[in-house]
């Protein structure tokens, strides 16, 4: 599975910041698990969001009601609708793939600035 994300960029604090991410695939590969991680400077990858094939969500806590994960079945899409955006979201935010066989991909990362 390849992936390739985009929609990253610099944005004031309060605006509002779109991530899409594609994912490339042979045809015997089922793919479970969308998403996204982040990571900032000098910290750990962390979960910023998932979503299951059936649509089930898991956010972390800093960003529940501020964003929104989605996804296209048919095109193999994960979106990212990102608002209210704080300075403590400036990260390389990474798309995140895990197949059902329990693979996981992940993609090159896309940079999101948030001035404050």
């Amino acid at each position: 599975v390849q992936l390739q994300a985009s929609g990253g960029g610099l944005v004031q604090a309060g605006g509002s910041l779109r991530l899409s991410c594609a994912a490339s695939r042979s045809g015997e590969i089922v793919i479970n698990r969308m998403g996204w991680y982040r990571q900032a400077p000098g910290k750990q990858r962390d979960l910023v969001a998932t979503i299951t094939s059936g649509g089930s969500t898991n956010y972390a806590d800093s960003v529940k009601g501020r964003f929104i994960v989605s996804r296209d079945n048919t095109k193999n899409m994960v979106y990212l609708q990102m608002d209210s955006l704080r300075a403590e979201d400036t990260a390389v935010y990474y798309c995140y793939v895990l197949t059902a066989g329990w693979r996981n991909f992940w993609g090159e990362g896309t940079q999101v600035t948030v001035s404050s």
